[in-house]
């Protein structure tokens, strides 16, 4: 891989503006940034933005965290991929209003409690969003999810059709492997601590080339933490997978073919993770299944064209 020019200047942080990450006195706002999201993807902030953090507390103590757009009925469910947090869908959230949707941190991820088992697999991930489904959004009309949070989607349809009734799975299907995903695992698996804000910047750029500044920005706030000592440190649990966790995700092409709601793969033109075979397989095992091809984006389909997914989702809700 070619190295990066650094495009975060490193300074001071007395020279640095009180809007920089590195600043003593930046507080980190969640709800701060939507007006960035607006006018990066020329979107109406008006009316004002309603949302709110909601949690449900599971019955072994643990709680999973979520925001929750909107005040209507909930009509739309997000499952983000690893390593990643509810805030991945903002601008798919933002460009479908009115409509209400709820984006879950999944367990380990953003709000929501680790684990101590270290179970994150599809099928563990799917009985606590179950959960949470049913507390908030038991009338959804969609549920979508990328990369692991569309394996648990799928597990989720399969255990629960009650909870899924349209299932939309970004890039990603059970015939997933290490080497179609390289890329990903790379950078989930690289340092979880860094210097500086511009250290764990880069690191990022490096492996999002085509994605802005400040959606990069953005995405770090969401996904990282300043510490006493200055360094920065990713959220979500990063320790050894337990011993019980069932990462293989191919047995659920089984929970595939057992799927009678309606199913759309949305595949990035340019990600590697979702092949010609695979896409084969889910069409043996669902033939039913829709597939769509968005050019330009990568695995990341909501960060790369959230514009391009937002209308396909609103296609998927006028539906019969």
């Amino acid at each position: 891989m070619m190295p990066v020019v650094r495009r975060w200047q490193t300074r001071a942080v007395s020279d640095l503006p009180e809007d920089h990450p590195d600043h003593p006195e930046f507080v980190y706002d969640e709800f701060a940034f939507f007006a960035e999201n607006c006018e990066e993807y020329d979107l109406e902030l008006d009316p004002p933005v309603v949302v709110e953090r909601v949690h449900h507390d599971l019955a072994d103590g643990r709680s999973l965290s979520a925001l929750r757009w909107g005040t209507a009925p909930i009509e739309v469910v997000f499952l983000h991929g690893g390593a990643q947090n509810a805030h991945t869908w903002d601008t798919v959230a933002l460009g479908l209003r009115p409509t209400a949707v709820l984006a879950v941190d999944l367990p380990g991820h953003g709000r929501s409690s680790w684990r101590e088992d270290r179970r994150y697999d599809p099928v563990a991930a799917a009985e606590d969003v179950a959960e949470v489904v049913e507390a908030f959004a038991p009338d959804a009309r969609l549920v979508v999810g990328m990369s692991l949070g569309g394996l648990t989607a799928t597990s989720l349809a399969a255990a629960r059709p009650d909870l899924v009734p349209r299932l939309v799975a970004v890039d990603i299907t059970p015939g997933v492997t290490r080497d179609k995903a390289a890329e990903v695992h790379a950078f989930i698996e690289g340092p979880q601590s860094f210097a500086d804000f511009g250290e764990i910047f880069d690191r990022t750029v490096e492996f999002n080339p085509t994605r802005t500044t400040a959606s990069l920005r953005r995405g770090i706030l969401h996904n990282a933490h300043r510490r006493e000592d200055g360094t920065w440190q990713w959220n979500y649990d990063r320790r050894p997978l337990g011993a019980e966790d069932g990462r293989d995700p191919a047995h659920l092409w089984d929970a595939i073919e057992s799927i009678e709601v309606p199913l759309l793969l949305v595949r990035g033109g340019t990600s590697p993770v979702v092949d010609d075979d695979d896409v084969a397989e889910l069409l043996r095992r669902k033939p039913d299944a829709r597939v769509v091809v968005v050019d330009g984006a990568g695995h990341s389909v909501q960060g790369d064209r959230p514009l391009e997914l937002r209308d396909l989702l609103v296609a998927e809700l006028t539906q019969d």
